[in-house]
C-alpha cells in the first residue's frame, strides 16, 4: 500500500486551483489557502521521488494543466516581496507584531516551491512546460548563485545558528530578518540544483545565450567550487542540514558539490555551447582554475569528469575559435521587471495596507490558521480521504493499526508489521524528517 499525503484527484483539483497573485494579496486569507496546496504538492512529490514510485503524479498534473510556470511566478513574488515590501515593514515603528508566525510563513513560501521546482525538473517535461517563464527561472536561479558567492547566505546562516542557540539575544523581528538571511542559503542550494536541470534539458537560444553571454554561468560555477560554501570547518550541507564529517569522509563529493560539477560539465562540453561561449584570457583563466580541483579521488567518483580534465587540458594550450555572431532575437526574463515595474512608487503603501489589514490578525484568527497549517503535515486527517477501509500494508487485509512512527502506513497485527518493515522503512524514514522539519519551522515562527 503506498503511503499517501494527496490522493491523484486531489493533488489535480488542487493544481488547477493555482493561480498568481499580485505583491499586495502575499499574506492574505486566499493566498495562505494556496500557500497551504503548494506545502502538500511538495510534500507528496518529495515522497513520490524519493521512494522510486514511479507514478509522480503531483509533477504529471502540474505539467499537463501548465501551471509550472505559475510556481515560478509565486516564488519570484515572495523574492520581490522580501526585497521591496519585508525591509520597509521592518522599519515601520508602528509595525510590532506580538507575533511574526504570518511573516514567517510567507518567507518560508518561497523554500517551498524552490524544493517543489527542484524535484520536478529533474523530469525534462518539467522544464519543457515552465515555456517561457524558464528563462525568469534562470534568471532567479542567478541571483541566488551570487548570492553564494558573495558569502551572505553563509554568514547568515552562522548567526541563525547562534540565535537559535541562544548565544544571541535580539527581538522577534530581529530574528525574523536574520532567518530571513539563513533562509537564503537553502533556497540558493536548491537553486543551485535547479540550474544544474536547465543545463540537462535546454537547447533553447535564448536560455543557452543567458547562461553563457548575459550571466556568465561557468564563471559564476568555477566561483563556487573555489569558495565551497556549502562546507565549513569538519562540517557539509547535506539534507539540508548541517553534519559533521569523519576525517576519512571529507572528501566524499556531496549532491550540492555533484550538481556543480555536472552543471559545469554540460555548459563545457556541450558544442553548442562552445559555440557560443567566450573563451576571452579572463574566462579561460577562471575555467583552468578547475584544474586544481580535478584530483583522481573527485574523477572516481564522477568519472564523467575525466572527460572535462581533457577539455581543460587542451584549453590550456589552444585558443579556441571565436564565438559564432549572428543576429539572434531572443527572448528576455520578465516576472521580476514586471512584478517591480507594475508596483512601483506602491511599495510603502502596500507594506501600510498589510500591516493594518493582514499581518494584523486577532489572536483566535492567528491561532486557528496555526492549526490549519499544522494539520497539512498531520498524516492523520488523510484518514478522512481514503474511499475504503485503510488495507494491512503486508497482506491486504482490512488494517486497525498504524505505524506509531510515521503514521503513514497500516497493518492487522504485529506480525505483519514486523513482516514489512524491510519495504517500509525508507518511506518511514522519510515522513519523519519531512514532517518533523516543517513541524519545527512552523513552532519556530509560531514563537518568534
Amino acid at each position: 500500500m503506498e503511503t499517501f499525503v494527496l490522493l491523484p484527484p486531489e493533488a489535480e483539483g488542487f493544481v488547477q486551483s493555482l493561480k498568481t497573485f499580485t505583491l499586495e494579496d502575499v499574506g492574505s486569507a486566499e493566498w495562505f489557502k494556496q500557500h497551504e496546496i503548494i506545502e502538500k504538492l511538495n510534500m507528496q512529490a518529495i515522497i513520490s521521488a524519493t521512494t522510486a514510485v514511479h507514478d509522480e503524479f503531483v509533477k504529471e498534473v502540474l505539467v499537463s494543466h501548465g501551471k509550472v510556470a505559475v510556481l515560478v511566478h509565486e516564488m519570484i513574488l515572495i523574492e520581490v516581496w522580501k526585497h521591496k515590501i519585508f525591509p520597509i515593514l521592518c522599519q515601520l515603528q508602528d509595525f510590532k507584531p506580538q507575533n511574526t508566525f504570518q511573516l514567517y510563513m510567507v518567507m518560508h513560501h518561497e523554500a517551498t516551491i524552490i524544493n517543489l521546482l527542484e524535484t520536478i525538473m529533474f523530469h525534462k517535461d518539467s522544464y519543457e512546460a515552465a515555456d517561457d517563464s524558464a528563462l525568469d527561472l534562470l534568471d532567479y536561479c542567478h541571483r541566488k548563485l551570487t548570492l553564494l558567492v558573495s558569502k551572505v547566505t553563509r554568514e547568515g546562516d552562522t548567526m541563525h545558528d547562534q540565535i537559535s542557540k541562544g548565544n544571541i539575544s535580539v527581538s522577534p523581528m530581529e530574528e525574523l530578518q536574520n532567518h530571513n538571511t539563513a533562509l537564503e542559503f537553502g533556497i540558493s542550494l536548491k537553486a543551485l540544483s535547479v540550474l544544474r536541470y536547465i543545463t540537462d534539458h535546454t537547447d533553447s537560444i535564448s536560455v543557452i545565450n543567458h547562461m553563457l553571454c548575459t550571466h556568465n554561468i561557468p564563471c559564476v560555477l568555477v566561483q563556487l567550487i573555489s569558495s565551497h560554501p556549502w562546507s565549513r570547518r569538519v562540517e557539509k550541507y547535506i539534507s539540508d542540514k548541517w553534519q559533521e564529517i569523519p576525517v576519512e569522509d571529507q572528501l566524499k563529493m556531496t549532491k550540492v558539490e555533484g550538481q556543480v560539477w555536472i552543471a559545469l560539465y554540460n555548459l563545457l562540453l556541450s558544442e553548442n555551447c562552445q559555440q557560443k561561449y567566450e573563451f576571452n584570457n579572463y574566462n579561460k583563466n577562471q575555467l583552468l582554475k578547475l584544474r586544481g580541483f580535478l584530483t583522481e579521488v573527485l574523477i572516481d567518483q564522477l568519472p564523467a569528469l575525466g572527460h572535462l580534465q581533457r577539455f581543460l587540458s587542451h584549453l590550456a594550450v589552444t585558443d579556441p575559435a571565436p564565438p559564432r555572431k549572428g543576429l539572434i532575437l531572443e527572448q528576455i526574463p520578465v516576472m521580476w521587471n514586471h512584478i517591480v515595474t507594475q508596483n512601483k512608487g506602491k511599495f510603502k503603501a502596500i507594506a501600510k495596507y498589510q500591516v493594518k489589514e493582514t499581518f494584523s490578525p486577532s489572536d483566535n484568527e492567528l491561532r486557528k490558521q496555526a492549526e490549519r497549517l499544522a494539520q497539512t503535515y498531520n498524516l492523520d486527517v488523510m484518514e478522512s480521504l481514503l474511499p475504503d477501509k485503510p488495507k494491512c500494508g503486508s497482506c491486504g487485509r482490512e488494517a486497525t493499526k498504524r505505524c506509531s512512527r510515521c503514521q503513514g502506513e497500516w497493518y492487522c497485527n504485529r506480525e505483519c508489521q514486523v513482516k514489512h518493515w524491510s519495504k517500509h522503512k525508507k518511506t518511514c524514514q522519510l515522513l519523519v524528517e519531512t514532517t518533523e522539519k516543517i513541524q519545527k519551522d512552523l513552532l519556530r515562527g509560531w514563537a518568534t
